[in-house]
């Protein structure tokens, strides 16, 4: 039992800093902010409870996405938008792209009008 201060404390810093590092949308039951509170004022309480409610299924060691976290195959092409609630990747790239030209095409006629638009109030 010597030494179970120091495993308390390795224990602490790592769910303090896995808390940190975790992706928002993956922690359960309470806030981010909440667990890494938790976690800070109780340390060995804190630091278990995280470990057994609050941290994201299938995190990698340090937070975040399972694996690695880094490099990690996508099948988005936006792999940023994944973790985060309320949030949807592009299901179809084809409306995406004829979304993008509407717009585009849009804003051009938009900047054509008010060209006009001056043109005629200056009285050219």
């Amino acid at each position: 039992m010597p030494y179970f201060g120091l495993l308390v404390m390795l224990l602490w810093v790592f769910c303090l800093i896995d808390a940190i590092t975790a992706d928002e949308g993956g922690i359960r039951y309470l806030p981010k902010i909440v667990w890494i509170l938790l976690i800070v004022f109780l340390p060995f309480a804190g630091s278990l409870a995280w470990l057994v409610a609050g941290r994201p299924v299938g995190a990698g060691i340090w937070g975040g996405a399972g694996g690695s976290g880094y490099g990690r195959a996508s099948n988005s092409a936006y792999p940023e938008y994944e973790t985060r609630p309320g949030r949807q990747a592009a299901q179809n790239p084809e409306a995406d792209a004829e979304f993008l030209r509407q717009c585009r095409e849009r804003a051009e006629e938009q900047r054509r009008i008010e060209r006009e638009r001056r043109k005629r109030d200056l009285g050219f």
